[in-house]
């Protein structure tokens, strides 16, 4: 913290500040049935078009529109036959309201102590920049009126919203922009609390809190599946909106250097522009756009109004996730290392683990079973882990209650998920072709003695490259271990 910096008196100053924070939900999409994932291969089809304006519900054009379409772009969509479909081209009208999407809003709702609105009307938010290819953003409030509580006294929560995510942006120059549709319409939750905020400490406590709460539900995880804004002013500034607050390294020195700025102005007899800046990796901004205003809302014309029953918010609660902390507690007291639980919750595996676990109540090999060893078969027949993971969901409970009746060796279970992930059907993969023991041992023999002096674990790679699959590892521990005696 510079010197200047140290010295900010934020309520003398009069500092307000309110944070915007967005989500990734880990479902389906909002509104079509797509699965919410990211592609890396080329696409399969291009499109072009060109976005106008189109005025808000009071008539008018919003300020940030006008700005965006000053550039006449073009803009061009990347898409795939099977995880993008004519809803996020704009060429069907969307489907009605991802359920699992709200049921997951409405906990997240709870978590924040906020009224859930029984009737809400879905809306479009202008937005064109090219990143909706329907010039818009679908987008609904869930929920209002909550709190969070922290070290400096309560946060209010103004508003909870479900929306669906923008398109990818690929590149860009002056007359061309180039986006992948894979993440239009990923289903997004947006946070809007009130200027409670107190400072730049403030500020940063008030994010993480929330940002704990998000993750004991079920959102996506990684780079981009979470983006925060913050809102500030002081007394005589105009309010500026920062994006890409969401880096806990800097968002202190985000705040302070914000304040400095509109200090600054204020020193100078002027007022600085209410606008929208990006936040650099250095914690200083640069001018994004005007700061958009309400003439960019008006109603969906295509989705009934939403309604939110009693019994859905009854049935959303009866599944309230644990707190992450809480959980964590838990998931220690069954006896999982913490290496698996921080596991468990990067990869948001927490909601399938507690199924496999009532399968076979085994919780440090369940885990494994989860996590581990579907990423080494991904590596080993170089498939993406969500692949894997697609095709094995079905499947693990049913192999976990065949363990747990003693019909399949934990040793095996391993090459059985292979074999599942290579096409073989369960039934079949755990058909395993056994090694007669007497065959076994002598094997073994003749390999100890043909190759003296090994380790116990050099034998074991041996042994099991021999029977390919045909003998468990704990049996041929066992053989090993007497002949090494």
């Amino acid at each position: 913290m510079s010197k200047e910096a140290g010295e900010i008196n934020y309520e003398q100053l009069s500092f307000k500040a309110g944070l915007e924070i967005h989500q990734q939900l880990d479902t389906n999409k909002l509104f079509c049935s797509c699965p919410s994932v990211l592609r890396k291969d080329d696409q399969d089809y291009e499109i072009s078009r060109r976005l106008h304006l189109v005025a808000g519900e009071a008539g008018e054009i919003d300020i940030s529109a006008k700005h965006e379409a000053s550039f006449e772009r073009e803009f061009i969509y990347q898409g795939y036959k099977d995880t993008t479909c004519l809803v996020e081209l704009d060429e069907e009208p969307p489907h009605q309201i991802n359920q699992e999407a709200l049921k997951i809003a409405v906990q997240i709702a709870v978590f924040l102590n906020c009224k859930i609105l029984p009737i809400s009307q879905i809306m479009r938010k202008t937005v064109i920049d090219g990143s909706n290819t329907s010039g818009f953003q679908r987008t609904v409030m869930i929920a209002r009126d909550g709190y969070i509580e922290t070290s400096q006294g309560k946060v209010r929560i103004g508003a909870l919203f479900l929306e669906e995510d923008s398109a990818r942006l690929v590149s860009k120059n002056e007359k061309k922009v180039i986006y992948k549709i894979d993440r239009l319409g990923i289903p997004l939750i947006e946070i809007a609390t009130c200027a409670d905020i107190k400072n730049a400490e403030h500020a940063k406590e008030t994010a993480l809190k929330i940002g704990e709460m998000l993750r004991s539900c079920k959102i996506k995880r990684g780079i981009g599946t979470i983006r925060q804004d913050i809102n500030i002013s002081i007394k005589g500034s105009n309010r500026v909106e920062l994006k890409g607050f969401q880096e806990p390294k800097i968002m202190i020195k985000t705040v302070e250097n914000e304040v400095l700025r509109q200090l600054d102005f204020i020193k100078k007899n002027k007022k600085n522009p209410e606008e929208v800046r990006n936040v650099l990796p250095d914690g200083i901004s640069e001018f994004l756009r005007p700061m958009p205003g309400a003439g960019r809302m008006y109603p969906e014309t295509d989705l009934l109004i939403l309604k939110i029953s009693r019994d859905f918010i009854n049935e959303a609660k009866k599944t309230l996730p644990k707190l992450k902390l809480e959980a964590e507690q838990e998931l220690r007291k069954i006896g999982l290392s913490n290496e698996m639980i921080k596991l468990l919750f990067k990869e948001n595996k927490i909601g399938d683990y507690k199924i496999l676990l009532e399968a076979y109540n085994k919780p440090q090999f369940v885990a494994k079973t989860l996590l581990i060893w579907p990423k080494e078969i991904a590596t080993k027949n170089k498939i993406l882990i969500n692949n894997v993971y697609a095709i094995l969901e079905d499947n693990l409970a049913d192999l976990l209650k065949e363990v747990n009746k003693g019909n399949v060796s934990e040793d095996d279970v391993k090459d059985i998920l292979d074999k599942i992930v290579k096409g073989v059907s369960l039934n079949e993969a755990i058909k395993i072709e056994k090694a007669d023991l007497r065959d076994v041992e002598e094997k073994i023999l003749k390999i100890t003695k043909e190759k003296p002096g090994l380790s116990e674990n050099a034998y074991m790679g041996l042994v099991m490259k021999e029977f390919k699959g045909k003998i468990d590892g704990k049996t041929a521990r066992e053989i090993i271990s007497k002949y090494l005696k």
